[in-house]
């Protein structure tokens, strides 16, 4: 479970995020939906480790983020302009990140990339933005995270994408082994969300 206790945030002066309270359990999708500069985007990244609180507190599994941990020890990420590396194609850049945890297998990789439609040896530097964009998100499925946080995932994507990233999210739901705290905004359209496994 992840448990956000009172959280308060605020850069240069102003308040981000002020006493969210919320608890994502896991086997579930969750939806955030807020105007724009409503601290979604913050949300994600305080689950992510990324933010210190003023007060309050970020608790995945029991543990305290920043107390009893630096960040979440299974975490995929996708949040606002990533880029991995352009010198290089999809599966060496999955393969040259799965090298920090040393969990994915060559498969594991084979198969993200095969889940969000991505079948292509060209470097990263070449791809289009959907390309980018469907390489982002097999970055944070690849090594079978437990949590998953999602900016905007469908950015750039065609319809064909987004009905992968759809089938994607309804498959991993069906293994109850993970949820996804997801943002969902107008017309069936994710925009942001974060994915609890």
């Amino acid at each position: 479970m992840v448990e956000i206790k009172n959280y308060c945030k605020s850069i240069k002066s102003r308040p981000i995020l002020n006493n969210v309270s919320y608890n994502f359990e896991y086997g579930k999708i969750y939806g955030i939906y807020g105007h724009n500069g409503s601290g979604k985007t913050m949300l994600l990244r305080a689950i992510a480790g990324l933010l210190v609180p003023d007060s309050g507190s970020v608790v995945i599994d029991g543990k305290v983020l920043h107390k009893d941990m630096s960040f979440p020890p299974s975490i995929g990420i996708v949040i606002e302009n990533m880029n991995l590396l352009p010198q290089y194609n999809a599966f060496d850049n999955l393969k040259i990140l799965g090298k920090i945890k040393k969990t994915a297998t060559d498969e594991d990789i084979k198969t993200a990339l095969e889940r969000v439609g991505l079948k292509s040896d060209l470097k990263v530097k070449k791809f289009s933005l959907g390309m980018k964009q469907r390489l982002n998100i097999a970055q944070a499925v690849f090594e079978k995270q437990k949590i998953i946080l999602l900016d905007e995932p469908t950015n750039a994507l065609d319809n064909d994408g987004v009905q992968l990233i759809y089938k994607l999210l309804k498959e991993e739901k069906k293994k109850e082994v993970r949820s996804w705290l997801s943002q969902l905004i107008t017309k069936r359209i994710w925009k942001k969300f974060v994915m609890l496994f």
